[in-house]
């Protein structure tokens, strides 16, 4: 067995001591089959560790991951985990699991070659130290590698017995993962845009509205993404961003939404009247101005900046990692900044319920405006 450390001042590595990271990289280039049991997986490691499979040309993997189904999952984390899980299973060669019969807090590294295990880690480290960010760039940990075979030849069933069903399910099979939604830093900043507690959302929520209607995202699949046809909705409601540019030196920015409503809603008694300016809370604790425009006034937009509800419902997909905003949509030609079927049912929303709450919030100019609850939420419901 020998020691492995972290190189943090003033506790530095000494000459002769090896760091975790410096020995995982060596053991990965020498294995064809790596099986990993950790506690905890950053975003980034789950990234790294999919990168030196491909590196490294692992023909076996496998990751299993022990606290998140009891504590919850950040969603950036388990959206990237899911694609990565399909990557690998569509691939043959390996899959992500969650234990999901209890807490596992292990941390536990295995190489194989040519089927038979050769070394092993094991100590304080979870996975998040292949990939160092600023939450646990100085955080020490303590760990040892063994390559006798005893030792590896058990360490090795343990994980294996931590695959069993009993024990673990592969994350795509699991629904009812709790998972941590991410700040949407889309709207840091945003000077129009303030964030409220989460008791006052809930006071909302709880009053009975007076008006509700639901207003259904259309958005393309991704195998149609590519064709404008003017039936796919390649180029309107919340990928507005793709249409023709404005002008002819500027594409239009990524944010850019149009919620348009139909006719049947827009006729209701109590809907908002064109340009008649209302607070809306959203269900994620926001807060701004909006209205409704055109003719009809049948879309509905912030007032005084035209990207809030993009950055609002946009930058929500953008938290939970499954799409990236794209600086020049023109440039796009793959139109992979591109808001599909598929993002919203990974997201588990599909449509916009506005609620009007019944209640009035006074505004800058004294003046009492009606509040509308914003959500962004699933049609099944």
């Amino acid at each position: 067995m020998e020691l492995l450390y972290s190189n943090i001042l003033p506790l530095p590595a000494r000459e002769g001591q090896q760091t975790f990271l410096d020995c995982f990289m060596n053991q990965i280039s020498k294995a064809d089959q790596i099986e990993l049991a950790v506690g905890y997986a950053s975003l980034g490691s789950i990234k790294e560790i999919d990168e030196l499979v491909a590196k490294y040309k692992i023909s076996k993997v496998s990751l299993n991951i022990g606290m998140y189904f009891t504590e919850g999952m950040p969603e950036n984390s388990y959206h990237t985990a899911m694609k990565i899980n399909k990557k690998w299973q569509d691939l043959g060669i390996g899959e992500i699991r969650l234990v999901n019969a209890f807490k596992y807090h292990g941390k536990s590294y295995c190489f194989y070659k040519n089927g038979k295990p050769f070394s092993a880690i094991i100590g304080s480290a979870n996975l998040g130290i292949i990939k160092l960010e600023a939450s646990n760039r100085r955080q020490y940990e303590f760990s040892a590698i063994t390559t006798n075979r005893d030792e590896v030849d058990e360490i090795a069933k343990h994980i294996e017995d931590l695959k069993n069903s009993k024990c673990s399910s592969n994350i795509a099979t699991l629904s009812n993962i709790p998972l941590i939604h991410e700040l949407n830093t889309a709207l840091t900043g945003v000077e129009l845009v303030t964030q409220v507690p989460k008791s006052n959302v809930d006071f909302y929520r709880q009053c009975k509205p007076s008006v509700e209607f639901k207003l259904l995202l259309k958005v393309p699949t991704f195998s149609n993404r590519l064709v404008d046809n003017g039936k796919n909705f390649t180029k309107s409601n919340i990928n507005v961003c793709y249409a023709a540019p404005r002008s002819k030196n500027k594409s239009r920015d990524w944010y850019e939404t149009q919620l348009t409503v139909d006719a049947e809603i827009y006729r209701k008694d109590g809907y908002p009247q064109k340009n008649d300016p209302f607070f809306v809370v959203t269900d994620d604790g926001y807060w701004f101005k909006a209205h409704t425009t055109s003719d009809n006034n049948k879309q509905f937009s912030a007032v005084g900046d035209e990207l809030i509800m993009g950055r609002w419902l946009k930058g929500r997909l953008v938290a939970a990692g499954l799409v990236s905003p794209v600086n020049n949509t023109q440039l796009d030609t793959e139109r992979i900044g591109m808001i599909t079927k598929e993002i919203l049912e990974a997201y588990g929303c599909d449509c916009l319920s506005f609620k009007k709450t019944g209640q009035t919030a006074i505004d800058e100019n004294g003046s009492p405006l009606d509040v509308w609850l914003l959500s962004f939420e699933s049609s099944k419901n």
